[in-house]
């Protein structure tokens, strides 16, 4: 597919109905609700490696940093330096505050499966600035978590040619690519702009296919006018109150997250809830409860709603629990392995779930009360 043809410039488009027909943004604007200030994450130090000058869009995202007050420091290597600290802490401090533009490795440009969420993992960064104290990217990557976004998406987009057709977990949805496994997009894309070129990529791709990334941010207003066409599914990573106020630092509110789903859905796109992880805070089926009310009014009278909800109960290894107190060393996140049934994955990696019959009341409770609240939706997984 040639890049130069299918990805326009930064200019909005009207955007489409499910039917696939134009809509009017000002039809859109007097359903949504008002648009509240994005919560956006500025990075303390911006650095870039030579390589990532001989990619387009490396430069493409220089500019954008710099139109923002931000200097890019140019690398003398393609090694990142400078981020390590005295301690630990301070090791994570600067890591989460750090930009890293490069190029991705050649292990990331083959693409692996990706179950149960989607057919193949399509990286277009690494790292997440925000702070949620369970963290799944905590013991999946090495080093300090430097968020690293890749100079060379235009190579990355135009190698998925060969996947389309080769695996179909919901065949309904055209072969799938996940691509927020390892970063959350919306808390990049005002630095990178590189979901956007993706979303327009897949709405020009005339394949079954589907591009599907998910988030715990709300600033989506750049995405309710692209030409996508229906083949990116957005998600939103939500959960009760008590979790979202205590364990999520640095991201968009609830309800922010909620009116954002409620905006590109009316935009046409099909819309999804990770509800994740799913935690028996006191009076659960309360604050959950309340959780699918809230979704249940924010999608009331969306034309032609296309909702999935992925369940994702909180599990945690010895690995991560680790790393997660180094981060968090007063984190009051239940991480306690004498409670918890120990599980072994597919290659012997030790992870700690709810026990048994837990697992099955909180499964049997979100299939009734999803059924129940929120008839529309379709659950594509429980894990």
């Amino acid at each position: 597919m040639d890049l130069t043809r299918t990805l326009a410039p930064d200019v909005p488009a009207a955007p489409h109905s499910a039917s696939g027909e134009r809509a009017d943004l000002h039809d859109l604007s007097g359903l949504a609700p008002p648009a509240r200030p994005a919560r956006r994450w500025l990075p303390r130090r911006v650095v870039a490696t030579p390589a990532a000058y001989e990619h387009p869009h490396g430069r493409r995202i220089m500019a954008r940093v710099e139109a923002q007050g931000i200097e890019v420091e140019r690398l003398r290597g393609n090694r990142l330096t400078g981020v390590r600290g005295a301690t630990d802490r301070e090791t994570y401090a600067r890591a989460k505050a750090t930009l890293a533009i490069v190029v991705s490795p050649p292990s990331r440009r083959r693409l692996q499966p990706i179950a149960p969420s989607a057919d193949w993992r399509v990286d277009l960064a690494e790292g997440c600035p925000a702070h949620c104290q369970y963290c799944y990217l905590a013991g999946s990557l090495s080093g300090p978590p430097v968020t690293r976004v890749y100079a060379d998406l235009d190579d990355i987009l135009a190698g998925l040619a060969p996947y389309a057709g080769t695996a179909k977990r919901r065949p309904g949805e055209g072969t799938t690519f996940e691509a927020s496994c390892y970063t959350d997009p919306l808390a990049l894309e005002h630095l990178t702009g590189s979901w956007q070129r993706a979303v327009e990529f897949f709405g020009a791709w005339d394949e079954a296919v589907q591009l599907r990334w998910t988030t715990k941010f709300a600033d989506v207003a750049p995405f309710a006018g692209l030409p996508h066409t229906g083949r990116t599914r957005v998600r939103f990573s939500v959960n009760c109150l008590p979790v979202t106020t205590r364990f999520e630092g640095g991201t968009a509110r609830l309800e922010d997250r909620l009116d954002a789903l409620r905006l590109l859905a009316l935009a046409g796109y099909p819309v999804g809830l990770t509800i994740a992880p799913i935690m028996p805070v006191p009076d659960w089926p309360g604050h959950y409860g309340h959780l699918l009310d809230e979704v249940a009014r924010v999608t009331e009278g969306v034309p032609g709603l296309d909702l999935t909800a992925e369940l994702i109960t909180h599990r945690f290894t010895p690995g991560s629990k680790d790393v997660l107190l180094g981060w968090y060393p007063r984190t009051r996140l239940e991480m306690d392995e004498s409670t918890r049934d120990r599980k072994h994955g597919r290659f012997g990696a030790v992870k700690y779930v709810y026990p048994q019959a837990e697992m099955a009341r909180l499964r049997a409770w979100f299939e009734q009360e999803l059924a129940r609240r929120l008839p529309a939706c379709r659950i594509l997984y429980w894990t």
